[in-house]
C-alpha cells in the first residue's frame, strides 16, 4: 500500500472535518497502516490508512472488551476515502510499546503483561462463539483446525507461495517437516476453548506507561481470535528470545501460569506446557513463511535458528499444570 504524504492526510482531514488540522504528525508501529496523530477540536486523534476496511471494523467492535487491564482506543468513524483506501479514527492515547521494554524493567513489567494476559482470558464468551469473531479473518471450524491450517500454504491467501520456497531449501525442508509433524501430534492436547486473543501483542499494538506498570491501550485487532488463551503467551514466548529480551526476560508464560484466578479453574491449565509449546512452534513456522515471502533472510535465519531449538527443547517447565 502506497503511504500518503503529510500534505494528503491534512487535505483529507480539513475536507472531512471542515477544519485544518493541528500537530499533524506521522506514527510508527504499524506495519500494514498508515497512522498520523493530530489535533481536533480540543482532542488529540489518530487516523490510519489500510487496504481493509475490514481491520477496522475489528479494532471497533473491540471496543467491548475494554477494561481497566485491557484499555482498547475509542473508534470515532470507519469509512473509506475517495480513493479507495480504508480509515479509522480513534483516540490517541500514548505509551511506550511493549517490546521496548529493557531486561532492568522486567520486574515492572512482568506483572503489567499476566494482567494482560488475565484481561484476556476474563473476557467471556457467548454461547457458540465462532473461532474468528470479526470480519477481518477467514472462517474456522474449531480451534484445532485453525492451528493446523496456517500450517498449509493457501492458494487464497495473499502470503502464498512460501512453502515451495521452504522446500527448495533441504535444511528448512526437513525443519518444517519435523515441527509440522511435532504440531500435528501435540494439537490434540489442545482445547476447544473460545477465550479472545490477541493475536499479536508485539510489533506495535500495545502501549505501556513510563514506569511500565500499567496498559495503556491494546491496538490492532486485526490478527484476534476466540480460541485458547495460551497463544498470546506463546506469541510473546517466542519472539521474545531473539528480537525482545525485555520480553523474554518477564516469562510471559511463567507468570500466567501463576495467576491465582487462572489456577482455580481446573480446566485452563491442564496439558498448559504442551499446549503452549504447540503454538510456539505453530506460531514460529508460519513466520518461517512470512520471512520468505518477504525476502528477509535476516529474520528468516534467525527464526529458523530459534525454532530449531524449541523444536529440541521441548515444552517450557510448568508449574502448577
Amino acid at each position: 500500500m502506497q503511504q500518503p504524504t503529510h500534505e494528503e492526510v491534512a487535505a483529507f482531514l480539513t475536507q472531512h472535518s471542515g477544519g485544518t488540522p493541528s500537530d499533524l504528525e506521522p506514527l510508527t508501529g504499524g506495519a500494514w497502516s498508515s497512522a498520523w496523530a493530530y489535533r481536533s477540536g480540543g482532542e488529540e486523534l489518530v487516523i490510519r490508512f489500510g487496504r481493509e476496511r475490514s481491520w477496522y471494523e475489528a479494532d471497533r467492535m473491540a471496543m467491548a472488551f475494554s477494561g481497566p487491564d485491557l484499555p482498547v482506543p475509542q473508534v470515532r468513524e470507519v469509512g473509506t476515502t475517495p480513493a479507495g483506501q480504508a480509515y479509522a479514527i480513534s483516540v490517541r492515547h500514548h505509551g511506550r510499546f511493549l517490546e521496548d521494554t529493557p531486561v532492568e524493567r522486567a520486574d515492572a513489567v512482568a506483572p503489567t503483561l499476566t494482567r494482560l494476559l488475565v484481561a484476556l482470558y476474563r473476557v467471556p464468551a457467548s454461547p457458540g462463539t465462532p473461532v474468528m469473531w470479526h470480519p477481518a479473518g477467514a472462517p474456522a471450524r474449531s480451534w484445532r483446525e485453525l492451528v493446523l491450517a496456517r500450517l498449509v500454504d493457501d492458494p487464497g491467501n495473499r502470503v502464498h507461495g512460501w512453502r515451495a520456497a521452504l522446500d527448495a531449501d533441504p535444511k528448512l525442508a526437513a525443519l518444517s517437516a519435523a515441527v509440522c509433524d511435532r504440531v500435528r501430534t501435540l494439537v490434540a492436547a489442545c482445547p476447544e476453548r473460545r477465550d479472545l486473543i490477541h493475536g499479536d501483542l508485539l510489533h506495535g499494538n500495545v502501549l505501556v506507561s513510563p514506569d511500565c506498570r500499567r496498559i495503556q491501550a491494546v491496538l490492532s485487532w486485526k490478527n484476534s481470535l476466540r480460541g485458547d488463551f495460551l497463544y498470546d503467551a506463546a506469541w510473546c514466548s517466542v519472539w521474545g528470545p531473539v528480537f525482545y529480551p525485555g520480553i523474554a526476560a518477564t516469562d510471559p508464560l511463567s507468570g500466567l501460569l501463576q495467576d491465582p484466578g487462572l489456577r482455580a479453574d481446573q480446566s485452563a491449565l491442564v496439558d498448559a506446557a504442551v499446549r503452549h509449546h504447540c503454538y510456539e512452534l505453530q506460531i514460529g513456522f508460519t513466520h518461517l513463511g512470512w520471512n520468505i515471502w518477504t525476502w528477509n533472510q535476516e529474520h528468516l535465519t534467525a527464526t529458523a535458528e530459534l525454532l530449531a531449538e524449541i523444536l529440541e527443547r521441548g515444552p517450557l517447565p510448568s508449574t502448577g499444570a
